[in-house]
Parts: C-alpha cells; sequence; structure tokens
C-alpha cells in the first residue's frame, strides 16, 4: 500500500514521502493517528502543489539548518556522570544530557533530534545530531567521573 507521511517516522520515512508499507500497518495505525494519507492519484496531485508553492520556504529551512549544523561543528562536550570505582557510570548519559550541555553553550537543539548510543561508562563517544532530512552533524562528547 501507498501512502503520503504527514511527519516525520523514524525507519520510515520524512514528511511528505511516498512510501510503500504493509496493508496492516498503514490502515491500522498510520492512517488512524492521522501520521499519514493513502497516496491516491488526487492526494498526489495536491502533494505536487503543494511541494511546489512550498519550495522557496523548504530551501530557506534548509540553509537555517546547514547554518546550526556550520555552528555545531566544532563543538567538543564535557558530561560529567556519577561513576563507581570501576568506571562504570550509575545510569546512562542520554540525549536529554547532551541538549542540555548544548543548551549551556548557547545552541538550541531538541532533544527529539539527537541519536546516540547507550553510554555506560566513561570515554569519548559521538551523537549525531539529524537538523534536517539532509542536513546531519557528529558532536563529540566525553563523559567524565564526577
Amino acid at each position: 500500500m501507498k501512502i503520503i507521511l504527514k511527519e516525520d517516522i523514524n525507519g520510515l520515512g520524512y514528511k511528505d514521502d511516498v512510501v510503500e508499507v504493509k496493508n496492516g500497518y498503514g490502515r491500522n495505525y498510520l492512517i488512524p493517528t492521522g501520521k499519514a494519507v493513502i497516496a491516491s492519484e488526487s492526494a498526489l496531485k495536491v502533494l505536487a502543489e503543494n511541494q511546489r508553492q512550498r519550495q522557496h520556504k523548504l530551501e530557506r529551512i534548509k540553509a537555517e539548518a546547514q547554518a546550526a549544523a556550520d555552528a555545531l561543528k566544532d563543538v567538543k562536550l564535557t558530561i560529567g556522570a556519577k561513576t563507581s570505582s570501576t568506571g562504570t557510570i550509575f545510569g546512562s548519559v542520554n540525549a536529554i544530557q547532551i541538549a542540555e550541555a548544548l543548551e549551556k553553550l548557547g545552541h538550541n537543539v531538541d532533544r527529539k533530534l539527537i541519536s546516540i548510543d547507550p553510554v555506560k561508562e566513561v570515554g569519548n563517544y559521538v551523537a549525531v545530531i539529524r537538523l534536517h532530512r539532509d542536513v546531519t552533524v557528529e558532536v563529540p562528547f566525553e563523559v567524565v567521573a564526577e
């Protein structure tokens, strides 16, 4: 079944993408929750017209995301965490803590845009920030014992 996404969905696609999904996933989850619509001929025509009209706005949004990525390119974070004597962290370092550390440096990044692997030990890691569908930036961070 072909559908048009109304919002970004991890692992599936971005807003206004036409994707192929299984019938049950589309009819039982995506369409009833308002995350997608069926890609009928008329819906595809409306989508094409909307994209044509929004093209200049989308270019501006991409330029803003690229400017934010350029500002984040040289950032190196240090995050303190309570640790045991062996260097294992009590709990874990997550996207919320990285977003807060970036905010202290003056970069306002939504925590939902940050993806990291689970961090359970002291060391150096990399967080990937997806600012736009075409713009991602890797921010290195170091976890140190408090």
